[in-house]
């Protein structure tokens, strides 16, 4: 039996989940609806606030998808009762981030200014204090897509080793490399 497969899903207050003939796991909350298609192998009972996994049979992709559908529901019912919520730092002179809506214009040391749209799911805030560096937070119920979001973000310029210049998550330690100097003698 899967550890993670065979704990029961608890659902938080004002969270109602339903199972469609199809095997589509519907998950509605204050934030959001969330669907997911569930395989076949796995049946999914939801009873007294609780939702609970059986697989059919103990073949290794099976056992696979029951500690894996068991998440995933876990995770649409905890981002529709309270949701995610991601922030990112840009370390760098002159590196700069300014949104007007869902678009963010970012300032990352090229020739010109990347403009990027983000989903209508995903809410967007960016910050600059003095001092510091500017901050990217973004805040969702779907923690799946929020999460392909801020990678797609990061992608735009990651953090180097050397000078540790780039977008990086608040509180990511980025492992540095000594230069050309450390090595002569």
């Amino acid at each position: 039996m899967s550890r993670v497969g065979k704990l029961p899903v608890q659902l938080p207050k004002n969270v109602e989940v339903s199972v469609n003939p199809e095997n589509v796991v519907s998950v509605k909350g204050p934030l959001g609806l969330l669907t997911c298609k569930v395989d076949k192998s796995i049946k999914v009972d939801v009873a007294d606030g609780n939702v609970s996994f059986t697989r059919s049979s103990d073949e290794k992709q099976i056992r696979a998808f029951h500690g894996l559908y068991r998440a995933l529901v876990n995770n649409m019912a905890l981002g529709v009762s309270t949701g995610y919520m991601k922030k990112m730092e840009l370390v760098g002179v002159g590196y700069r981030a300014s949104n007007k809506g869902q678009d963010l214009e970012l300032s990352l040391g090229f020739s010109h200014n990347i403009v990027f749209r983000l989903p209508d799911e995903v809410k967007l805030e960016t910050e600059t204090l003095r001092g510091q560096n500017p901050t990217i937070t973004l805040k969702s119920h779907d923690k799946e897509l929020i999460g392909q979001v801020a990678a797609k973000i990061r992608s735009m310029r990651r953090p180097e080793p050397y000078k540790g210049k780039g977008i990086r998550f608040v509180g990511e330690q980025v492992r540095r490399k000594a230069g050309k100097s450390a090595g002569k003698k």
